[in-house]
């Protein structure tokens, strides 16, 4: 039998799937101090505007705002520093490949704690066109008829 895996779900990101295409989802870890796991653990954390950035074959999550904690002493954090996300080589090389070729960006999606442990989700995006998210638009209103319409 399966253990089924505990997730608690701190940040989505739900304006990533109408404003980008999304393929390619990954899990990863942060590299985090102390007060910021302890800022998320209380869901103050915003990956609204952030991106992953690969430098000399690291990644970095860029933009997040972890907020500061308030119990902590002086030694407190950055709240917009960027944070080493924890990926294998292979991973990295292929999202670099992808990014430079195709023109994908990688954003984060989601982030929560799994085990105890803070991860993050990313995955490939393209953006999408005006007449795109017209198109989505119009598919929910759709939807949303269809389900009022069955519902009574």
């Amino acid at each position: 039998m399966e253990k089924l895996e505990r997730i608690k779900i701190v940040c989505n990101n739900r304006k990533d799937h109408f404003n980008y295409f999304l393929s390619d989802f990954l899990e990863c870890g942060i590299e985090l101090k102390g007060s910021e796991i302890k800022s998320i653990r209380n869901n103050k954390i915003n990956i609204d505007d952030s991106y992953v950035l690969i430098r000399n074959n690291e990644a970095f999550l860029l933009n997040s705002n972890i907020a500061i904690y308030e119990k902590s002493s002086v030694f407190n954090h950055d709240p917009l520093r960027s944070r080493r996300l924890l990926l294998h080589k292979k991973e990295i090389l292929k999202l670099k490949n992808k990014t430079e070729k195709d023109g994908y960006t990688i954003i984060p999606t989601k982030v929560y704690l799994k085990k105890g442990r803070c991860k993050i989700e990313i995955a490939l995006a393209k953006g999408k066109k005006l007449y795109d998210k017209r198109e989505t638009i119009k598919k929910r209103d759709i939807d949303r008829n269809i389900a009022k319409a069955l519902k009574r």
